[in-house]
């Protein structure tokens, strides 16, 4: 009957244990993968168990010790009184007994299932268990503080410091994990993706990554008649038009088309006797270094939507407009007049012909390609850098993943190409003639 009694007891002390075991291992595990974001927006908006989570993560060190202190009290005191107990019963062979039982128990009910449980819903088990957890933390605090002294003298001498979390990614960096960790899994569209990484970018991008390239402006000589300036002017897709004199190089002003409608309406619609120039808006320059990011801000402060860009001998090199900056954020932003010359166009077979101005970062957003951007900024810049020469119509190239081959060239320009990912051999580089 005592035997009897014995057994009773000592399952209902490894029932107990087993149960503030599997408390103290999914407490870890939830707490550790709780999301320290969604833990501070609900804290924010007033739910208090969130704070509770807050202020424990905030001392993780001492959580996780008195966690870990809870669980191996419970454990190896649940198998010391099995043991003893089993011994008792069956002699030395209560020792096996105890050591099997317990093993499977613990693995299964103390461990396994409630960290999977936890980790599957770690907010909402940090949120469910967070007083207990607080009240644990403040009862084995002073223990715990005291063995994490003891832990930061033993560790000292190889030059670890508890408490160091310095992540080897900049914030920037963890966000834009974050964000493609999501679109991974299907919580973030790619739109959403897109934007977010174009907002995280503006710091590293330059101006130059970004401008129309002068050879692409559209520019009026300031010395025509003021009719065909007009002319020009409605002819064009865009409302500010930068005025040249003597040389495409002298850029005299910048011509808005709404100044130019109201002095053509005060003129009863005689273009004839317009000055043209007195009209023209001040030319802002900027240099091609000036990041996005700075620029955004410049254009802000300075209520105006266009700035010329400028190299280090202050010949201009292409300019660049409020539209171009936001484009990088939330994509092409197109209207009633843009002209639709979007340079990609995708073939039947999988591959896609681009011409070679288009730029890389655009490329990318339209594919969903990571093809670099960091040692050219066009199609055809990044091909010339590969090839480290300028290819003739028709050579085809490996490398990154994809192949390239020239389709168009005009004088030293690669005006056309087509792109295709490559198999097996993705990554693989080399030259096929």
């Amino acid at each position: 009957m005592e035997a009897h009694t014995d057994l009773w007891l000592a399952a209902s002390i490894v029932v107990i244990s087993l149960l503030l075991s599997a408390f103290f291992a999914g407490a870890e595990t939830a707490f550790t993968a709780a999301s320290r974001a969604r833990m501070l927006a609900l804290e924010t908006s007033g739910d208090a168990r969130a704070a509770i989570v807050n202020r424990i993560l905030a001392i993780r060190e001492r959580f996780i010790g008195a966690m870990l202190i809870g669980y191996n009290i419970v454990a190896i005191g649940a198998s010391a009184f099995m043991t003893s107990v089993l011994t008792a019963v069956f002699g030395k062979n209560g020792v096996i007994y105890a050591t099997v039982g317990m093993s499977v128990l613990v693995i299964v009910f103390a461990e396994v299932l409630p960290k999977t449980l936890a980790i599957s819903k770690a907010d909402r088990v940090a949120l469910l268990m967070a007083r207990p957890v607080a009240f644990t933390v403040a009862l084995l605090g002073p223990l715990a503080v005291a063995i994490e002294s003891v832990v930061r003298l033993m560790l000292r001498p190889f030059g670890i410091t508890i408490g160091e979390h310095q992540s080897i990614l900049s914030p920037t960096e963890e966000i834009r994990g974050q964000v493609a960790l999501l679109h991974k899994e299907g919580g973030v569209a790619k739109a959403e993706r897109d934007m977010l990484g174009g907002l995280l970018d503006l710091s590293d991008l330059s101006v130059a990554e970004v401008m129309v390239h002068r050879t692409k402006m559209r520019i009026i000589n300031a010395d025509l008649p003021s009719e065909e300036i007009v002319r020009e002017v409605l002819a064009s897709p865009y409302t500010r038009m930068p005025l040249w004199r003597g040389t495409t190089e002298n850029i005299v002003g910048v011509l808005h088309a709404k100044d130019l409608l109201r002095a053509l309406d005060a003129a009863g619609g005689d273009a004839s006797g317009l000055k043209v120039e007195a009209l023209a808006l001040e030319t802002w320059f900027v240099p091609i270094t000036t990041s996005l990011r700075d620029q955004l801000k410049a254009f802000l402060a300075k209520k105006t939507h266009f700035a010329l860009v400028v190299d280090e001998y202050g010949e201009v090199m292409g300019l660049v407009t409020l539209e171009d900056i936001l484009e990088e954020i939330v994509g092409d932003i197109a209207d009633e007049h843009d002209v639709a010359v979007s340079g990609v166009r995708p073939q039947g077979d999988g591959s896609v012909n681009v011409d070679g101005g288009v730029p890389i970062r655009d490329l990318n957003r339209a594919m969903d390609w990571d093809l670099p951007d960091e040692e050219a900024t066009t199609v055809a810049g990044l091909v010339i850098h590969e090839a480290r020469a300028i290819p003739d119509q028709g050579t085809a190239f490996n490398f990154h993943g994809f192949r390239f081959q020239v389709l168009r060239k005009a004088k030293n320009r690669i005006t056309t190409l087509r792109i295709a990912p490559l198999g097996p051999v993705a990554g693989a580089r080399r030259e096929d003639r």
